[in-house]
């Protein structure tokens, strides 16, 4: 009998600043800069839930934030007749107090009651900000088949280029025992010592695995991202 499909719910986190960007972020949110005419950055990530049959997806906004809206209600319109395809834009709603999202795992925190309403079996945090293309569905499939509570999405790069990213340290058996922030030395890979493992910034997480990890997160003091 064939497995039945995980229930996978998208947050995608689109209140970067890019301050990287300046002027082309001046008056906008980094997912809405234009890329291409008459696309915005942030139409790749919603490209590849869309493409790969996942399309329950709440984007998540802060920074500058008119101008995102405006693009995802043109440009991402969708139909509300089947309950698990929508698109739904989420503002901060300061759910513990007058404070804007302090980081991903606190903006994720602040809307943990979409997540049980939706009652996924996997969350998909992933970024607006980032251009590429992927089939999700071979992560989830990965995420699923290994039993893994938490997959990372990465990507090697020469290791004298990881220094500008977060790089995993993984064992032989594709598992995380380490991260490092822009390593000034970044580690190889088991596979290949000339290149480095960098993520990014796509997780997948089981539904209780990603409640426990914000619960721990929200009691220590960190930047919360």
């Amino acid at each position: 009998m064939p497995r039945r499909r995980s229930r996978v719910l998208g947050m995608i986190m689109a209140g970067g600043k890019g301050e990287r960007l300046t002027p082309l972020t001046r008056d906008r949110s980094k997912p809405s800069v234009p890329f291409g005419g008459r696309y915005r950055i942030v139409d790749f990530v919603l490209s590849n839930f869309v493409n790969s049959e996942m399309a329950a997806l709440y984007v998540l906004v802060q920074y500058k934030s008119q101008s995102l809206i405006e693009h995802l209600r043109m440009a991402w319109r969708t139909s509300g007749i089947l309950p698990d395809y929508f698109i739904t834009v989420v503002p901060p709603q300061m759910r513990f107090g007058p404070a804007w999202y302090r980081g991903t795992a606190d903006a994720v925190l602040q809307n943990l009651n979409v997540v049980d309403d939706f009652n996924p079996d996997v969350v998909a945090i992933f970024g607006a900000d980032h251009i590429y293309r992927m089939d999700i569905n071979q992560m989830l499939a990965f995420h699923e088949e290994s039993g893994a509570e938490v997959t990372v999405a990465a990507r090697p790069v020469p290791r004298a280029e990881a220094t500008s990213f977060g790089v995993l340290e993984i064992d032989r058996n594709g598992r995380v025992v380490a991260f490092e922030e822009k390593p000034a030395r970044p580690k190889g890979m088991p596979s290949d010592p000339e290149r480095s493992l960098v993520s990014m910034g796509n997780y997948l997480f089981s539904r209780q695995a990603l409640v426990d990890a914000l619960l721990a997160d929200a009691r220590r003091s960190t930047d919360h991202d």
